[in-house]
């Protein structure tokens, strides 16, 4: 991607200039930012996903006072299409759906480690979620109907108690906008919003990752222990020892000397940069619990390959990464695994120049179901 480039899609902005002036900073309403789009998924079609097993999905009610239900729902309990005040979400939709696949390529100058998956939210007349705030950044695209926006920072971030729903106390919104098919709103993290249908609707969601220091060290450091490896048959483990250990009259006390044996074991876990860049590799490329591949099979001869809409795949100067795995990669190998990790799809001459060992590790993915072939040019979806 040139991201140098004015895109429509932004406004006019390129992705260059839209990151240092938007992202992580101010909202951005752009009209007409994707002319004629259509919704991924028909009203019909995404009923009966949303009653599918491994289907992220949740219905959202105002009637009577504020209901959430988690799917997966059969179509009779959903409420009927005139009744007003009701939302059903459906997440992870492009891992369902290829055509929401294809709606998220056009927002990739934003790192694919980031990037989180497609929501849709269909709405009958009045239906939203009310007043709220997100801990990420979203393009919220209007694909169908039309939606009000009431957007605006966040000074209290108290909620209304008692509600199955985080919803804003105290909400002031400084701005509102009616969004119609193809306008775009994008919003940075803690900027509260408030969307309301007009009639029938659908808005997809374009979320991104955000995960806490916290919650991060803790699964960088389950994904360090589980990649420690014990010495080689024969080879001495270190063992805590305590030959100068005094008598003491404090046993409860943890020792001095084990503490210490403790901090210098964690690091030479770390002492390896690499160690640290693997499992942020296979942490980011981990796909969600909910995720199955379909089996395969190698591929053949003269073929390229893409990869499947599920498969999330990343790259750092010594590894590649595929659904939670690495593999370590350098040469000209590396150099053609990192473009289908860029392009998602490799061309059939440029599978033909990997090596042996790149080849076959390429027919174990093919076999997996975590790249496809490519019998024709993917039509991506443009904006």
């Amino acid at each position: 991607m040139d991201v140098d480039r004015p895109l429509a899609l932004l406004g006019g902005l390129s992705a260059a200039r839209f990151m240092r002036r938007h992202w992580q900073k101010k909202p951005l309403l752009v009209r007409q930012a994707w002319p004629g789009v259509q919704p991924p998924i028909g009203r019909g079609a995404l009923f009966e996903l949303a009653g599918a097993d491994g289907v992220e999905s949740r219905l959202l009610t105002r009637a009577g006072g504020w209901r959430l239900r988690h799917g997966p729902f059969a179509r009779r309990a959903l409420p009927p299409l005139k009744q007003t005040g009701w939302t059903l979400l459906v997440q992870g939709l492009d891992l369902h759906c290829q055509r929401a696949h294809e709606m998220l390529q056009p927002f990739r100058f934003v790192p694919e480690a980031r990037l989180d998956d497609l929501m849709i939210s269909y709405a009958s007349d009045g239906g939203g979620v009310g007043p709220h705030l997100d801990s990420y950044d979203v393009f919220l695209l209007q694909v169908q109907g039309r939606r009000r926006w009431r957007v605006g920072p966040v000074a209290d971030r108290s909620l209304v108690p008692g509600l199955p729903v985080r919803i804003l106390a105290n909400f002031e919104p400084t701005e509102e906008w009616l969004l119609e098919p193809g306008d775009m709103l994008y919003l940075p993290p803690l900027w509260g919003h408030d969307g309301i249908a007009e009639g029938e609707c659908m808005t997809c969601s374009i979320g991104f990752r955000a995960a806490t220091a916290t919650t991060l060290a803790q699964e960088l450091l389950h994904q360090l222990a589980d990649g420690l490896e014990a010495p080689e048959a024969g080879a001495p483990e270190r063992l805590y020892r305590d030959a100068g250990q005094s008598a003491t009259a404090t046993p409860g006390r943890l020792p001095a000397g084990l503490r210490e044996f403790a901090r210098r074991a964690i690091e030479r876990a770390l002492a390896d940069p690499r160690s640290l860049d693997r499992a942020l590799g296979v942490l980011m490329t981990e796909p969600k619990p909910q995720v199955w591949f379909d089996a395969g099979q190698p591929l053949a001869h003269g073929s390229g390959v893409v990869l499947d809409r599920r498969s999330r795949m990343a790259w750092d100067d010594s590894h590649v990464f595929l659904n939670g795995e690495a593999f370590d990669a350098g040469g000209r190998d590396a150099r053609l695994m990192r473009r289908l990790a860029d392009t998602r799809r490799l061309e059939a001459a440029d599978v033909a120049r990997l090596g042996q060992d790149a080849r076959a590790l390429l027919d174990d993915w093919a076999e997996a179901g975590w790249v496809r072939p490519l019998i024709r040019p993917v039509q991506e979806m443009q904006p």
